[in-house]
């Protein structure tokens, strides 16, 4: 146990490690300076870092470096990671007192998110493994959650997904159906309407996708002043590598970073 450990621990001194460090420290640099010209703080501010390409050493690195949110696209790696990092994280705890000084920045535990479109059938595999679902896009998805809670009593954190952008090519409730669906969802007993997401077009220029976002922020504030999920509804999921910045000035609170964190790849974040 302890060796696994150390070999964690040993992996963010390599150069690979420094890098993911430098890139860790670059991006949480750029959420604070783009918090700040849109009037808020760093900590106003939360990073998910998307595992999707990451190997299992850089996971446990960044969370060595202090980082809690993690999330996934797709739900075998979630069911995968989390359980590497469950264990992980269980073995550092048994090293006791002079682990932690070790690594004091490390937290304890991580908070998954399924950041991926999620079937229906795939309601019981994800649901006990993440504490928030960003990609619910539909009534008979938030009916099927509803349904799971019910028969385990559980309440389910979730994002409705809005597909502002008018792209037919993403997931997500179309913009003038958001405020309705998330009515219905807000009845729902063991469903609880967090919030929205939503994904802009991939551009090389981040401008472009200040429209996406500000479509967003114009439906989140709907929502809030309808009191629709009450004091629940406070996350506004909406900016990746490419365009966090962007979304940030528009009011994302809620990033999700892949790519600047972990290097490029050919699937995309």
């Amino acid at each position: 146990m302890r060796s696994d450990y150390l070999q964690g621990m040993a992996s963010m001194q390599t150069p690979a490690g420094n890098r993911l460090r430098d890139a860790y420290r670059r991006v949480n640099d750029q959420i604070a300076e783009a918090a700040e010209r849109s009037g808020r703080r760093r900590e106003d501010v939360v990073l998910v870092a998307v595992t999707k390409n990451a190997s299992p050493d850089q996971i446990r690195a960044i969370v060595e470096m202090g980082q809690v949110d993690l999330g996934e696209n797709r739900v075998q790696h979630l069911a995968q990671r989390v359980a590497q990092m469950e264990e992980f994280l269980s073995r550092k705890r048994t090293l006791g007192s002079a682990a932690t000084r070790a690594a004091s920045e490390s937290p304890q535990h991580v908070r998954w998110h399924m950041i991926g479109h999620l079937q229906r059938n795939k309601v019981k595999t994800v649901v006990p493994l993440v504490q928030l679902i960003h990609s619910v896009d539909s009534l008979r998805l938030a009916e099927e959650l509803h349904a799971y809670g019910a028969r385990h009593d559980v309440t389910i954190d979730i994002l409705l997904q809005v597909n502002t952008s008018g792209e037919t090519s993403k997931f997500g409730v179309a913009a003038p159906a958001a405020i309705h669906l998330a009515e219905q969802i807000d009845t729902m007993m063991y469903v609880r309407l967090r919030g929205i997401m939503t994904m802009a077009p991939y551009s090389e220029n981040p401008e472009d996708s200040r429209p996406t976002f500000a479509r967003a922020a114009e439906i989140f504030a709907e929502m809030q002043a309808a009191r629709i999920g009450g004091s629940d509804l406070n996350i506004l999921s909406m900016g990746m590598t490419n365009d966090f910045q962007v979304a940030i000035e528009e009011g994302a609170n809620l990033v999700r970073i892949g790519r600047a964190l972990f290097g490029e790849n050919e699937n995309g974040e």
